[in-house]
């Protein structure tokens, strides 16, 4: 646990990852849109972070966390499981700093992601997610080869890492002479929140933070009203492939209990939905997952709020036949 709070990190941390990361990641533009802004009924801008190399936020805490291993420890590899952005963030990072990376990804992840994780040199190890525990073939796959594991949320150096957006949100917004109001950001294991409640609520203190979760994977949300972390129901399914996690991380959750206002959900409609405003309004394109943050904002789910509302997209990784299917388009 970091300092005097029991918690996995605190601002310093995010501090310390935006040094380590500075140079290597982008900056990534915090945007406004006038029919953002009519359909809202409040300002609101949206942090984009489909502008990050590989297409996701990921790269953050990834390079965060692999920029910190020994020499030993990078030159035994890494090893990490995700549905395709952690993938490409520990693939594209461990490239960058000449270490060779195992990525263990389901076998119904959105080709788009496989390929773009195996282009960056990563080899690939998949696996059934409703049959077959990612984490057990991880594990075992890194005692194996004495490889180190890089979770995809639940460690400190990955949420600090994540934790840069909401450091880039608050710096972007005392630029603007704009105060942050509801900050809406997506959810699976709790690690970008978090790291993003972490940096923007000790400087601004009066935020409001959100996580949005699909709603058959509204495991924080339920988990923040009862207090204790719950989980989802291994028969529910969702197309937002990147928000898929079963439960709120160990590391996360504490973090996010005492921080976050509320969590909020979306259904698969409301996604496809802020996926085609997003395209025909924005002239931006967002995956399923990036786009649960910007689905509750055009549902109002704040609308009552003051302050402006600071809208994160978190990917921009979309498989071409969700896709099409947001825009109308059913081959």
């Amino acid at each position: 646990m970091s300092g005097t709070t029991g918690l996995a990190i605190e601002a310093v941390d995010v501090l310390r990852a935006a040094e380590r990361i500075r140079g290597v990641a982008v900056r990534t533009p915090l945007l406004e849109f006038t029919p953002l802004n009519e359909r809202t009924g409040r300002r609101t801008l949206v942090k984009f972070e489909g502008a990050q190399h590989t297409g996701s936020f990921k790269f953050r805490g990834a390079y965060n966390r692999l920029s910190q291993l020994t020499d030993a420890q990078r030159d035994a590899g890494v090893v990490a499981w995700s549905s395709g952005n952690h993938a490409q963030g520990v693939a594209a990072a461990a490239r960058l700093l000449g270490i060779s990376a195992t990525i263990v990804m389901p076998s119904d992840a959105p080709t788009v992601k496989v390929e773009s994780t195996r282009a960056y040199g990563a080899e690939i190890v998949t696996y059934d997610r409703f049959l077959e525990s990612r984490e057990e073939i991880a594990l075992s796959l890194a005692s194996s080869r004495g490889a180190v594991l890089v979770p995809s949320f639940d460690d400190p150096d990955i949420i600090a890492g994540q934790g840069t957006v909401g450091l880039e949100i608050r710096q972007q917004t005392d630029e603007l002479g704009v105060e942050i109001g509801d900050v809406l950001v997506c959810c699976g294991g709790g690690g970008l929140v978090a790291g993003i409640a972490t940096a923007v609520k000790h400087a601004k203190p009066s935020a409001r933070i959100y996580s949005v979760e699909p709603e058959a994977f509204d495991d924080t949300a339920r988990s923040l009203a009862s207090g204790r972390r719950e989980r989802v129901d291994p028969a529910a399914r969702s197309i937002c492939d990147a928000l898929l996690a079963p439960s709120p991380g160990e590391l996360t959750f504490p973090i996010n209990r005492r921080l976050l206002t509320a969590g909020l959900r979306v259904n698969d409609d409301q996604v496809l939905a802020a996926m085609r405003f997003a395209f025909q309004n924005l002239k931006l394109v967002v995956e399923p997952g990036g786009a649960v943050a910007l689905a509750a904002a055009l549902a109002d789910a704040v609308s009552t709020g003051s302050g402006t509302i600071i809208v994160v997209v978190s990917g921009a990784n979309v498989d071409p036949h969700i896709y099409r299917r947001s825009l109308g388009d059913r081959p």
